[in-house]
């Protein structure tokens, strides 16, 4: 049964309407076609008799033309979120369009429009293609027009009703174009068969008849044997080659875990994880730089240590002080000259680390390795590459999430392009449908989602609750900060007595982590604030009070994470000697590790008791069903905070990232399996496109680009300390770059170039600024070229319309001509009559 076709391309429904390939039977019916060909030399009593045999299709098959522009009774039913009084006017605007009975020459422009050319009958269908097979096999042209066709290969118009060709000629085309798909090659047929406008039952059995045929003409031939060798290699290479890339499909980590989660709760959920693995590689790939070019290079050859070193007791795990003190973890473990080859001196020792200024004899600078050189350019090329990957992520995320997702023809693209049809696996084609189904209620909710226009009292009413609802956000914002503040400075004065004791006292070690502690209850009780305050605004959509909470949980991360860089920039590494600190870089670098571990355990925490013990309590205490939803604001700000902590230390801390990956994939197993335990999908579905860009760009700018800053203001600045480290007996860090070249000066007077090319682009810090006003400007481009393909795609899609809407006024305008020319021919009939 055919469907009416409608020209209102922009339809919010107008996906649902589309034909599928079972309705084909009753466009294949169609009258229109033979219309156009026909009438070419037909004469004008023709016409007459074309329209009462269109009449008779009227009421057989239900293909009316004059319902071209119709809406489809199925849309009628179906079609919410609109009034009753606009679909009245949309009726009342159509039915001086639909009222009025076809000319016979409206009649012929309509069915030689391209949307009517497909409707012949299955004998001038089969006769068409076998003479397209025989051109393609000639000479590879494209399709023929219908006009190349002979008068035999087209249905007569006389003998509608019954079949156009007999059953013996139309057996003998079908014949005839089986041998003809048989001969060509599999794409040149599989396309062939594709563009046959036949049901799918009909195609599966001419590409039946030909393979069997193919079979049978393969088994009668002998094949020679270098010609059957050749036969296997190519399979058997073909074969090894789709086994090795299932192979690599398999390897995607999180694969079938993320299609869960994904079919279950939607992309808000499935943004979370994706994010997660995001940072997973960032992570991944810190730790392979710092691990070949710095902690393998030391782990190979250890520096002399004191002695008098800590034993281990269980409670570095936490503080990160005692035994990993004096380990590669920590900065203070690294040499500032490390030997590649050993070196026996008189007292036995080997591979003899050395400062800068010592000297000896069975010392070749051919064999050594500068740690300080390498440290240096180590963190320095680390954020750099990191910062271009973020650059070019965010790039193409705003692309991806602006271009596409901002299309109005997505929701046709879910519909008819998502199903993967290599999928045979029952558990896999029960997960793909439940993410194709996810996704569809997401679009259909953005599909229905309307604006709500109140009045000006309740606007007033709307507005003063949020500005309270952001008072006291920000108000417990800046009481949280000051906390943090103050209390960092009196923990900060306590700990000039006991840092510097060489007793491992528990005690001292516990009071390390009182700020950490602090923090990360901050930061696990304020968010419940601010959903609170989101509860009392009443978003009507659920993608706005996500991105709201996202800002004010950004608020609270950016001012906590300030405070924490003040103290540990400003007050530490500032005057190291009013702790007595022998090290500030370790004891920065300690505080940082005992941050990223609260923030773990906390995370821990709120998963047990505010996902867990929840759905407990509600099931059992409450007898309710309902369970939480998943936070994914908060989450993913609490990822954004640990990933800052991991950029900020990776200078004090080198395997800072290795804890940092083991963090995230823990965190990963244990959200998932709290998901899909404890967590239920959104009551209201919705679709947050442009989510993932929003994470990338917080992840930059924010995240890296403070971090950035705090690093760079260390190396460039500060003062390192002078008993630890690969910089101590320097000025500032980046005084190993500079030694360096004015030793290779010296050594080479040609590499002077080199020296004035350091000073200029490494030392000055105009080149870092300049660097990043490249980035900057290059993203600016990329978001305004991606804003113009975004408007010709909305123009375009308004051309299309106009378009549709050119339709109906050049066929409302040929019926209006025709019967302006057909009432004075009545009239003399009726006179003649009359006489």
């Amino acid at each position: 049964m055919a469907h009416n076709v409608n020209f209102d391309l922009m339809h919010p429904l107008v996906e649902a309407g589309l034909e599928s390939p079972l309705d084909e039977e009753g466009v294949h019916n169609s009258f229109s076609q033979l219309i156009a060909e026909q009438s070419q030399n037909e004469e004008l009593s023709d016409a007459f008799e074309l329209q009462e045999l269109q009449r008779a299709l009227d009421e057989e098959v239900g293909d009316n033309v004059p319902n071209l522009s119709s809406p489809g009774h199925g849309f009628k039913g179906n079609r919410q979120g609109q009034s009753e009084v606009e679909w009245e006017d949309d009726e009342r605007q159509t039915d001086a369009f639909l009222g009025e009975r076809w000319s016979s020459a409206t009649l012929k422009v309509l069915s030689s429009m391209p949307s009517r050319t497909i409707g012949r009958s299955r004998g001038a269908i089969i006769s068409q293609y076998y003479n397209r097979t025989m051109q393609l096999r000639r000479r590879r042209q494209s399709r023929p027009s219908i006009r190349d066709f002979s008068r035999s290969s087209r249905p007569s118009i006389r003998g509608y009703g019954v079949e156009t060709d007999s059953a013996d000629s139309e057996v003998s085309k079908r014949e005839r174009l089986v041998n003809n798909l048989q001969n060509l090659s599999v794409g040149d047929r599989i396309r062939m068969l594709r563009a046959m406008p036949l049901s799918v039952a009909e195609k599966s059995e001419l590409r039946r008849l030909a393979l069997q045929k193919e079979r049978r003409s393969l088994s009668g031939n002998k094949i020679p044997c270098c010609s059957q060798l050749k036969y296997y290699i190519i399979i058997a290479a073909r074969q090894s080659w789709y086994s090795w890339l299932s192979f690599l499909h398999s390897l995607q980590l999180w694969q079938v875990a993320l299609k869960r989660v994904s079919g279950r709760f939607g992309t808000g959920v499935l943004s979370y994880f994706l994010f997660l693995k995001t940072l997973l590689f960032f992570n991944f790939f810190l730790f392979l730089v710092t691990g070949a070019f710095l902690v393998l290079p030391q782990a190979v050859h250890p520096p002399v240590l004191p002695e008098g070193r800590r034993p281990f007791s269980g409670l570095e795990l936490l503080s990160g002080t005692g035994y990993f003190s004096d380990t590669v973890m920590f900065y203070g473990y690294y040499s500032n000259y490390t030997l590649h080859k050993s070196c026996k001196d008189n007292f036995g020792l080997q591979n003899v680390s050395v400062s800068n200024e010592t000297r000896l004899d069975c010392l070749s600078k051919r064999h050594s390795y500068n740690m300080p050189l390498a440290y240096f350019f180590t963190i320095g090329s680390a954020f750099f590459i990191t910062c271009i990957i973020l650059v070019y992520s965010m790039s193409k995320s705003f692309g991806q999430s602006f271009r596409i997702d901002k299309s109005h023809s997505i929701l046709a693209m879910k519909v008819f392009c998502s199903w993967d049809f290599k999928v045979i696996k029952k558990s896999s084609v029960k997960l793909m449908s439940e993410n194709i189904s996810t996704q569809l209620k997401e679009l259909l909710a953005d599909v229905k989602q309307m604006d709500v226009k109140n009045s000006v009292c309740q606007q007033l009413w709307t507005l003063m609750v949020h500005l309270l609802a952001w008072t006291i956000c920000i108000a417990s914002t800046t009481a949280c900060v000051l906390g943090i503040y103050y209390f960092s400075d009196y923990m900060h004065q306590n700990l000039q007595q006991s840092y510097n004791s060489t007793v491992s006292d528990p005690l001292h070690e516990a009071s390390l982590l009182a700020v950490p502690v602090l923090v990360s209850l901050i930061n696990l009780l304020l968010p419940g604030l601010f959903n609170l305050a989101a509860w009392m605004e009443d978003y009507e959509s659920p993608s706005v009070r996500t991105y709201v909470a996202i800002g004010r949980n950004l608020m609270l991360k950016v001012s906590v994470l300030g405070v924490l860089c003040y103290h540990w920039l400003g007050r530490v590494a500032a005057d190291p000697k009013i702790i007595k600190l022998t090290c500030w870089e370790s004891f920065v670098g300690q505080e940082l590790y005992r941050f990223l571990l609260m923030d773990f355990i906390f995370t821990l925490l709120d998963t047990l008791f505010g996902e867990l013990l929840w759905r407990l309590f509600s099931e059992k205490v409450l007898k309710r069903r309902r369970k939480p939803v998943f936070d994914i604001a908060r989450n993913v700000l609490e990822l954004i905070y640990g990933q800052t902590l991991a950029w900020l230390g990776v200078l004090f801390t080198p395997l800072l990232p290795a804890v940092q990956i083991l963090k995230l994939f823990l965190l990963f197993y244990i959200k998932k399996s709290s998901v899909m335990m404890n967590c239920q999908a959104p009551r209201r579905p919705y679709r947050v496109s442009q989510m993932t860009t929003i994470f990338i760009t917080l992840l930059c700018f924010p995240s890296f680009l403070g971090a950035s800053v705090c690093v760079t203001y260390t190396m460039w600045s500060i003062t390192p300390s002078s008993s630890c480290g690969p910089f101590r007996g320097l000025k500032t860090m980046i005084q190993a770059g500079k030694r360096w070249v004015e030793q290779l000066e010296k050594d080479n007077p040609n590499l002077s170039l080199l020296a004035r090319a350091h000073s200029y682009l490494v030392e000055n810090p105009f080149f870092l600024f300049v660097g990043a006003g490249i980035f900057l400007i290059v993203i600016y481009f990329h978001s305004q070229v991606v804003d113009g393909q975004r408007k010709i795609i909305g123009l375009l899609q308004e051309q299309i319309e106009n378009e549709g809407e050119d339709k109906k006024f050049l066929i409302t305008r040929l019926q209006s001509i025709h019967e302006q020319k057909r009432t004075p021919a009545r009239r003399l009939t009726s006179q003649d009559s009359n006489c």
